[in-house]
């Protein structure tokens, strides 16, 4: 595997520039600990939360799942062994909204192990919306500042089947080229990539 090749191009994530949201929501405080469940076009998984891990990252990913921000969103980045990555929306308005409301980074508590699920960074104290799930056991990227929030409890043979056939993203390779999908949603997306899997709905479980 091309490794730092790789982690380049996790650091550079969407979401990173000027706009903020517009309301004081991002700053929610997320339950102790909370699930969510995705249903997709694979099928359903579902993901623990545990605010103590990330308190910053729980409380951002609770709500951006209340907001509905990852309902349609597609799984952009699939490499096998390594990482699914999301969080770039449906609609580029939405998405332009949150463009520049980046979190102070919390400290790496636990490990990117496989199932964990890491906000993707541009660099220090600049999560926004996009996140991924370990498919392998990744702890290079623990000393990176990449800090879980939260793993799969269930369904991670979900995960697993996400469709990953157009490998790396641009420019690294042929798959979606991440200022595009922002810019145009899954309007790009669905042209350009028809195949990717994608999230029906994301809720918090009661």
């Amino acid at each position: 595997m091309r490794t730092a090749a790789v982690i380049l191009a996790l650091l550079v994530c969407g979401g990173c520039s000027s706009q903020k949201p517009e309301s004081s929501a991002a700053e929610e405080h997320a339950p102790d600990s909370y699930k969510v469940r995705f249903e997709t076009s694979k099928g359903d998984f579902v993901l623990t939360v545990t605010r103590e891990w990330a308190p910053l990252g729980a409380d951002r990913f609770h709500t951006l799942v209340k907001s509905g921000f990852y309902d349609g969103a597609r799984f952009f980045r699939v490499l096998p062994g390594f990482v699914v990555q999301f969080g770039i929306a449906a609609d580029p308005a939405v998405t332009a909204k949150w463009r520049n409301a980046n979190l102070t980074d919390d400290p790496v508590k636990q490990s990117n192990r496989r199932g964990t699920i890491t906000f993707a960074t541009g660099g220090p104290n600049t999560r926004t919306t996009q996140v991924f799930v370990n498919l392998a056991d990744n702890a290079r990227l623990d000393g990176q500042g990449f800090s879980p929030f939260g793993a799969v409890t269930q369904g991670m043979e979900v995960v697993d089947q996400f469709y990953s056939g157009y490998g790396e993203g641009a420019p690294n390779g042929n798959g979606p080229a991440q200022p595009t999908a922002e810019s145009d949603g899954n309007a790009y997306l669905m042209r350009e990539f028809p195949k990717l899997d994608y999230i029906k709905k994301a809720s918090i479980e009661k």
